[in-house]
Order: structure tokens, then sequence, then C-alpha cells
């Protein structure tokens, strides 16, 4: 009996653990700010009347 009271007691952490981490990871993810969404390469247009 005290084997399976190990395992489960084994078991229970590793979920609780797990749950845990996974929260911790959510909530450094919403910390972080949003990266701006701005263009590496911007194009400018050509002048009128000219060709390419």
């Amino acid at each position: 009996m005290s084997r399976l009271l190990a395992a489960t007691v084994t078991v229970v952490a590793a979920a609780t653990l797990a749950v845990a981490a996974a929260f911790g990871v959510v909530a450094l993810l919403e910390a972080t700010p949003d990266q701006p969404n701005t263009p590496l390469i911007t194009y400018e247009e050509a002048a009128r009347g000219s060709r390419p």
C-alpha cells in the first residue's frame, strides 16, 4: 500500500507542477508587450513621369 500511495502522490505532484508551469508560461507571454507591426522594407513611390 505504501508504494501505491507514493505513486499517487508523485502523479498528483507532477500534474500540479505541469499545470503551474503552463499557467506561468501563459502569464509570461501575456506580460510581454506586443511588438509594433512595422514593415522591415518600405518602397517609396516612383516620381511622376519617370519610367522604371
